[in-house]
């Protein structure tokens, strides 16, 4: 810029021209996707698509009720996805309405507000406190300047600012610091004024670069789905090839190609495990329910069962960790006297000149944190009087020398307060050597337990006269004030609850490395090394993943290197979940399999950008979501354990009959009675489950483990297998005995469904306890039960519901061996639990973790 630009800034025209070559200051808008589309690409996932295609083949069969029910779940399901998906379309919209505020600018010398959309390069930006800035810009002109930057650093604590001593200095790779020139868009304005010339806009700033990373970044799909989905595939395919052998055999064997085809397509549906993507969608839309009461907010509820797996717990430090304001915490004095602040404890009356002097140097109405928590540690001695009188002249904190003095003036009397950067204070004070050595020693001390420390000192002005520097007065010092950001109350709980449960807090912060590690042993993070953000630039991709297992704080982290550091551990096969609050940690939240972003103190980018949020900020909430998250992933294990034991008999009980050549017993009606009634309404059964006693003193399961795992289908097929011998002997004894059909039909149903019973209570706990099976509380097990007895009572004593399902009427010696087969079958399957659990032992668990597992 020329000389009068600098002072008048751009022309109208000029900024026109620019504007319409470089672009309006806001981000792009990414290729947004529609309701449609969203619901087109959910269309094509095989769960439901199979829910559609069950449905409309009810539908064929003239089954209204049951199409009706298959379709309302798919649609259910449809939905959900669609919302939960299109909400993540606005991650961009709030990051663009943050950083595109009204502007103050300079054009033809004149000041003029103009929208933040309309803000070029080189404009002059008159920056006041209180403002948001609009682009990164370089300043001009800065009287005592200091921005709140934390939104793209993390730190908590405004940093100065200074004017640039080169017209053409170009801003760092990393944004923020104390003593630079440069200012970033979508930060604060905490104190002071400017005006600085615009450097860059929209995607070319800094808040705009972490725009086009999270655009360019995509959501990976959760393993459960992607289980789901392959095991309902191979179902689906094996279910269509028997169903067509079924047709086949029966055409040839019996000649009714019309019986044959209906035939075919009730076994195929007792095949078909449609009760999958059920179970999925309400489990995880329950779940997300349940999480939310404990102080949760699921964006994408499928990312509960990644929460209940995680490996590894990344942390921010300020507002995760921390409360993201600062605290008066030590008091130093020159006689080497040092107090830790606590609420309980009074302050001694030695301590009490330090305090006053300290807000004395204080703003009277302040704005800064530190002299806000000085103001409120002051007010909280009732011992110290509020000094009367008032400042009569002030002097500014410069860049040569970090101190601000206040004059006092209380009739005649005139007091000069001081307080600033140790070094500063320890320059006006003009310690000697052993003095100054010994403050040196006082403030590393504080600077190594994460304190900011500010040393106070005090002089008396000989007369009105002012001196034209704080250099020309003889201070003498009062002492040192420790300043903390203090750390959440229930966060050393809650990181010892992931520690038991095996999963590794570190701690990614852009503070420095004494600060973190003090706040990382404060909460009880284990012990390890630190590596700083300058370390980390200099390992390549091999060695840092060598260094990783070690690591337990990165410190000096720019916002691209918390994404790499996410990305190198889910490389390593971790699985990462990822604590944030602003701007920039957005996009490593979304890297992350599971992005926890804060609801208070967070930004509208981290929460969009995040798959859960802590409404009320509590960290300890993590841990209870981890319990619910782990919870509801054992039981939806329970309930797909269930569902394939269930399967085998109503499918074995459906074939029998085509291969003994006995009487077809159940058609597509009481298949869907069996499926679309029972099991599903079983299944919620699961949902209730009460979590296992060892829940959180397990390790998380094995990121390559598969959720459906061979040794789960092994036994869930041995408890179907099971079942179906004893009533298929059942039904060959009574055969042969003569029982007609329709009665025949009725009690190899009422025995299914005894047996459907055992199955729920054998699968409804890990543990081999026959009591925990009967006793173990679940409201909504007395409920399934209560509507099972009220069907059955219903299918004995209505006609026309006997009708309807071709049932005869059945003794009741009968019933009690239906009953029967029930018990018999529960006692047999809770005592082989003992020797499938050791028959695994060292393996990947087939139902439960192994107790070597659970260590």
């Amino acid at each position: 810029m020329t000389e009068a630009a600098q002072c008048n800034g751009l022309s109208t025209k000029g900024a026109a021209d620019r504007l319409a070559e470089e672009g309006a200051n806001e981000f792009p808008r990414p290729d947004r996707r529609s309701a449609l589309r969203i619901a087109l690409e959910v269309l094509r996932e095989p769960m439901l698509a199979l829910l559609l295609l069950g449905g409309i083949a009810y539908l064929l069969l003239g089954n209204r009720t049951e199409a009706v029910i298959l379709l309302a779940f798919a649609t259910f399901s449809i939905v959900v996805t669609v919302i939960q998906e299109a909400r993540t379309e606005h991650v961009l919209e709030a990051l663009r309405g943050l950083a595109a505020p009204r502007a103050l600018v300079i054009r033809d010398g004149a000041r003029q507000h103009i929208p933040g959309r309309e803000v070029v390069r080189d404009d002059l930006l008159v920056l006041e406190q209180g403002d948001r800035i609009a682009a990164d810009a370089v300043l001009v002109e800065a009287a005592d300047l200091q921005a709140d930057e934390s939104l793209l650093t993390g730190e908590s604590l405004p940093v100065g600012k200074v004017v640039a001593r080169e017209p053409g200095a170009e801003a760092p790779a990393s944004a923020g610091g104390e003593d630079q020139p440069f200012v970033y868009a979508g930060t604060l304005v905490a104190r002071g004024s400017g005006i600085a010339r615009v450097t860059a806009t929209g995607p070319h700033s800094a808040m705009g670069r972490i725009g086009q990373s999270l655009a360019t970044m995509d959501t990976q799909t959760p393993r459960l789905q992607r289980e789901t989905t392959r095991i309902v595939t191979w179902c689906g395919i094996g279910g269509g090839a028997v169903a067509l052998l079924v047709v086949l055999l029966y055409g040839v064997l019996r000649g009714g190609w019309i019986e044959a085809v209906l035939a075919g397509i009730a076994i195929g549906m007792s095949m078909l495990p449609e009760e999958f993507p059920v179970v999925l969608t309400v489990f995880l839309a329950m779940g997300a329910w349940r999480i939310g009461k404990a102080g949760v907010l699921t964006r994408r509820s499928t990312a509960i069962e990644t929460l209940g797996s995680a490996t590894i717990l990344c942390t921010d430090k300020t507002g995760t960790l921390t409360e993201n304001r600062m605290a008066l915490a030590t008091l130093w004095l020159p006689s080497g006297d040092t107090f830790a602040l606590a609420p309980d404890v009074p302050l001694p009356d030695a301590y009490h000149p330090l305090l006053t002097t300290a807000a004395l140097a204080s703003a009277v109405e302040p704005s800064d944190p530190m002299e806000i928590a000085i103001h409120q540690a002051r007010s909280a001695v009732a011992a110290i009087q509020v000094p009367t009188g008032s400042v009569t002249h002030a002097y500014a904190l410069r860049p040569e020398l970090l101190a601000m003095s206040n004059v006092w003036e209380n009739g005649d009397a005139l007091t000069l307060s001081a307080k600033g950067a140790p070094e500063a204070i320890a320059r006006l004070c003009r310690l000697p050597s052993d003095q100054s050595a010994a403050l040196t020693a006082a403030v590393e001390a504080m600077a190594v337990r994460g304190m900011r420390v500010l040393a106070v000192a005090t002089a008396t002005p000989p007369d009105r006269n002012w001196a034209e520097t704080q250099q020309d007065y003889a201070y003498a010092l009062t002492g040192l004030v420790g300043l903390a950001d203090p750390l959440r109350a229930s966060v050393p709980a809650a990181v010892a609850e992931c520690r038991r449960a095996g999963i590794r807090v570190v701690m990614i912060t852009g503070d420095y490395a004494a600060t973190a590690r003090s706040i990382a042993t404060q909460a009880g993070i284990a012990a390890g090394a630190v590596l700083t953000g300058d370390e980390l630039a200099q390992l390549d991709d091999a060695a840092l993943a060598a260094r990783l297992p070690t690591i337990t704080v990165f410190a000096r982290i720019m916002p691209e290197q918390k994404l790499r550091i996410v990305q190198a551990l889910k490389a390593t096969g971790e699985v990462v979940a990822m604590t944030g609050d602003g701007v920039n940690d957005a996009p490593s939240l979304k890297a992350a399999d599971i992005g926890v972003a804060m609801g208070k103190r967070g930004t509208d980018v981290a929460r969009e950008a995040a798959a859960i949020v802590l409404i009320d900020d509590n960290f300890g909430s993590i841990v209870q979501a981890v319990r619910l998250g782990r919870r509801i992933y054992d039981n939806i294990r329970k309930a797909m354990a269930f569902i394939f034991a269930v399967h085998v008999p109503i499918a074995g009980l459906a074939l029998l009959p085509l291969f003994l050549g006995l009487p077809i017993l159940f058609g597509p009606i009481h298949i869907a009675l069996l499926e679309m009634v029972i099991d599903p309404v079983c299944a919620l059964v699961f949902e209730a489950e009460r979590e296992e006693a060892d829940t959180m003193r397990r390790p998380p399961r094995d990121p390559a483990e598969a959720l459906f795992s061979l040794p789960m289908i092994v036994w869930s097929v041995f408890q179907g297998g099971l079942a179906f011998g004893m009533v298929a002997i059942m039904l060959l004894v009574e055969h042969h005995s003569g029982m007609p059909e329709p009665e025949l039909r009725a009690l190899v149903f009422f025995a299914l469904v005894a047996e459907i019973v055992a199955l729920i209570l054998v699968n409804r706990s890990f543990n081999a306890s026959l009591r925990d099976a009967l006793v173990r509380h679940n409201a909504a097990l007395r409920y399934v039960v209560a509507a099972i007895v009220a069907v059955a009572a219903a299918i004995l004593f209505l006609p026309w519901a006997q009708s309807l399902l071709t049932f005869g009427s059945i003794a009741w010696d009968d019933m009690g061996l239906a009953a029967g087969l029930g018990v018999v079958l529960l006692v047999l399957l809770e005592g082989c639990k003992p020797l499938v659990r050791r028959a695994i032992a060292g393996k990947a668990p087939a139902f439960a973790p192994t107790p070597e597992r659970a260590q």
